[in-house]
């Protein structure tokens, strides 16, 4: 078995491959600049300093088979969350949005935001099963689209190899990334998820050739979810706030409005910034967002 790392040794071993790669396509002909970058320069100028975190612990929440015991979520979310712990804030969220109300969720990176908004969605369609698109993703950044239709694939396999059948929720990805032929296939069979950006989301509302896709839209739609909320600001923000209320005013469900981010708001306590929390997703949402725990 590998004894332990010393980190610092092995940053520094990376770094000085780093400089040695570096240092073989850089010639430099002055000796004075070649002097300072040798002294310190390099090591400033091409690098930062090494970044040391601790990652929070973050407090326990009921597990899955509570939840289903609970009514909270349907026996086949046994299948999707299948060996995941859930955090206090996972829990929290799943029983706001599974009871159709409307969450923010404010926590670290890598801390499964995504899977609340994920959770509720899947929760719906395998408690109510049917066509149209019951949930609605949007991203500020293709790249984060990608990363997320492999995370919804992985639980479509884990949900394949538990049942023993194929995972009822269908989900896609409308970027402007996908062939004619790909796009095609949506708009004869609109997913239950769609994953997309605001920039997208638009012209899918106003684009004829798109209009199944719209129709599937307005006439299914349930949840609403943006990540990274703090990227929608200023007057993107207002822009994406305007397009919300347009579909809110369209659909004929009432949309249950959802967000995450790791850096929200500021403030000198933790209820200030629940507070205000609340008022930019109840301004950006046009629904009201009270504070919970």
């Amino acid at each position: 078995m590998q004894g332990p790392v010393d980190i610092f040794r092995f940053h520094r071993a990376v770094m000085d491959q780093y400089q040695a790669f570096a240092k073989s396509f850089i010639d430099i002909d002055d000796p004075e600049i070649e002097k300072a970058l040798q002294d310190e320069g390099r090591l400033k100028t091409m690098w930062p300093d090494p970044l040391i975190q601790f990652n929070p612990a973050y407090e326990t929440g009921a597990g899955v088979d509570s939840l289903i015991a609970e009514g909270v979520l349907t026996p086949g979310m046994a299948h999707v969350l299948k060996g995941f712990p859930l955090h206090r804030h996972q829990e929290e969220a799943l029983r706001l949005g599974t009871a159709r109300k409307g969450f923010i969720v404010t926590s670290g990176t890598g801390s499964g935001k995504s899977l609340t908004f994920l959770g509720t969605i899947f929760n719906e369609v395998l408690r109510n099963p049917g066509p149209g698109v019951v949930g609605l993703v949007v991203y500020p950044m293709n790249a984060l689209i990608n990363s997320q239709s492999g995370e919804i694939k992985k639980h479509a396999d884990r949900y394949k190899a538990l049942a023993g059948s194929d995972f009822p929720v269908t989900f896609g990805q409308f970027t402007g990334q996908e062939n004619e032929a790909a796009r095609d296939e949506m708009r004869r069979n609109p997913p239950h998820i769609l994953l997309t950006n605001y920039m997208m989301l638009e012209l899918m509302l106003t684009r004829s050739r798109d209009s199944s896709i719209r129709d599937a839209i307005f006439k299914s739609l349930k949840y609403l979810a943006f990540d990274e909320l703090h990227t929608f600001r200023g007057r993107q923000g207002a822009d994406v706030a305007m397009l919300i209320r347009r579909i809110k005013a369209e659909c004929e469900n009432e949309v249950v409005c959802m967000g995450t981010s790791a850096t929200m708001a500021g403030g000198t306590s933790a209820a200030e910034r629940k507070e205000k929390v609340a008022e930019v997703a109840t301004t950006f949402f046009g629904s009201p967002f009270s504070l919970t725990r």
